[in-house]
């Protein structure tokens, strides 16, 4: 939903620093595996440290990257199966990286279990989610539906993460996390459903 209705914008947005980085011979894997390593230790070095905020603003200055180098690919017309697995894999350790480092975080000096286990099932159902539909694909059906796609998912994580590092109430956290594990769940059992339809749909009748 978000991904799909911000496409436009932040395509226009990044095309002249995609073109820059292609003159000057930075390909797009090499920004694809800059940027999942700026997320990784913006998310297991600052979070668990407490520091929120400020790792929040880490991570999104390298969380564009993933838009970025979809960009660069089509500019130099290279898109392929490598750069796509290449982009999902590191996109499933950035995003598990996420929710470790604010579970590391309120495991220890956050002083939150409730939180912390919250972030736990995010980071499972959110890996589910993904394997969900992967494994639907490598079947030949679709299943790129539901409710919590991952731009909703790191958006929100992100920004009321980085808001309690500056003194929002963790309730809000607390919440926000439990209404992204649900719509996971939501989501998984949409794209269960949608490919359980269309598989009994495959299936022909005997004569």
């Amino acid at each position: 939903m978000l991904n799909r209705h911000a496409r436009g914008f932040f395509t226009a947005l990044f095309t002249p620093l995609a073109r820059w980085l292609l003159r000057i011979g930075v390909s797009p894997d090499a920004v694809t595996i800059i940027g999942t390593a700026g997320v990784v230790v913006g998310a297991l070095v600052f979070y668990p440290l407490g520091q929120l905020w400020w790792g929040t603003l880490f991570i999104t200055a390298f969380i564009f990257s993933d838009v970025l180098d979809g960009i660069m690919a089509r500019l130099q017309k290279s898109e392929g199966r490598w750069g796509n697995f290449l982009d999902s894999s590191l996109d499933r350790l950035a995003d598990g990286a996420l929710f470790a480092g604010v579970a590391i975080w309120f495991f220890t000096g956050g002083e939150d279990t409730v939180i912390a286990i919250a972030a736990v099932v995010c980071l499972v159902l959110g890996m589910v989610v993904s394997y969900v539909r992967a494994k639907a694909e490598a079947l030949g059906f679709t299943a790129n539906t539901g409710i919590a796609e991952r731009a909703e998912r790191l958006v929100s994580v992100l920004v009321v993460t980085g808001f309690t590092g500056l003194g929002l109430p963790t309730i809000v956290l607390l919440v926000t996390l439990s209404v992204l594990a649900a719509a996971s769940f939501v989501t998984i059992v949409q794209r269960m459903v949608s490919v359980r339809r269309q598989a009994f749909s495959d299936v022909q009748p005997a004569e």
